[in-house]
Parts: C-alpha cells; sequence; structure tokens
C-alpha cells in the first residue's frame, strides 16, 4: 500500500476529510507532507478537531524518531483504536504501555506496532502496511472512522 491508496481508501467513506499539510496552507512546516484524516460531513473546520487517522512521512525531531521516517520510500500509518482495541492488538492497555515501551520494534516494516509516543492515548502504527498488514490496515480505518463519525453524532445531538 502507498500513502496515495490509503488516502484513496479513506476518502472513499463518506464524510472523510483528508488534509496533506503543504506549503502556504497554514500547516507547520515540520508536518508538510503528512496527511491527516477527520470525520467532516459537513465540510467544515470546525469537525477537524482530531484526527482518526494520520500518515507521517518523516521524523519529527527531538519528539517522534524511534520508527527512522528518514528512511528512503517509509510511512507511517497511524490510527486511534481505542482502548479496548489498542489491548486486543498489542496485549496491553495504553494506561500501561510505559511499562512496555522498550519491547516493539517501532521500525518495524508491514507489522503491528503500538505508536512509539500516543501509544498511551491508545494509537497503533503500522509502517508501510503491505501484505502482512493491509487487510488489518483497511479494517482498522474503518473502525476508527465509525468511531469518528459516532463522536460527530454524539456532538450535534447535545449541540441541539
Amino acid at each position: 500500500m502507498t500513502h496515495e491508496d490509503l488516502i484513496e481508501f479513506a476518502t472513499g467513506l463518506p464524510g472523510v476529510f483528508v488534509q496533506t499539510a503543504r506549503e502556504g496552507d497554514g500547516s507547520p512546516e515540520v508536518a508538510w507532507g503528512d496527511s491527516f484524516f477527520y470525520y467532516d460531513p459537513d465540510d467544515s473546520a470546525d469537525d477537524r478537531r482530531m484526527p482518526f487517522t494520520t500518515i507521517v512521512t518523516k521524523n519529527y525531531d527531538g519528539f517522534d524518531e524511534a520508527s527512522d521516517l528518514d528512511r528512503p520510500g517509509v510511512f507511517r500509518l497511524n490510527i486511534s483504536v481505542g482502548r479496548a482495541a489498542f489491548e486486543e492488538l498489542i496485549g496491553h492497555p495504553p494506561a500501561n504501555h510505559a511499562d512496555h515501551a522498550n519491547e516493539p520494534d517501532y521500525t518495524a516494516i508491514d507489522q503491528l506496532i503500538p505508536h512509539p509516543v500516543y501509544a498511551p492515548q491508545a494509537w497503533i502504527s503500522i509502517i508501510n502496511p503491505a501484505e502482512r498488514t493491509a487487510d488489518l490496515a483497511r479494517s482498522l480505518i474503518t473502525d476508527a472512522y465509525a468511531k469518528a463519525a459516532e463522536r460527530h453524532r454524539r456532538r450535534r445531538e447535545e449541540a441541539g
């Protein structure tokens, strides 16, 4: 799967807005080239509070370097899966990730791993999803999308 394949898959889901950060769109330079997936059926910036999936194409120096994303052709798919799914997929609750933070190989290609920074918030990652993880990646994106759509629905109901 390529970065573009993942964007095409996600934008095939109703109400998905994908922003690929670039010069001139107000995004910080460090994010240029990275993609952020939002549930935004109304095409309103107010609905773009928190992405449910991201694709990161490079290291964020001093912050997120564990996956060595500066390797040629490497990108990392990141998905917010929720606490229960995180524990099922990774084997421990996100709140306990600090106790397991040294276990995963955060540079492994085509393997499900906890997000090197946001695992405590129940995010998982896959570097360059391919044969082993492509179906899982699509399934997890779809689940994260459904959760984002449900949060959006609840916010709308609460707002009246």
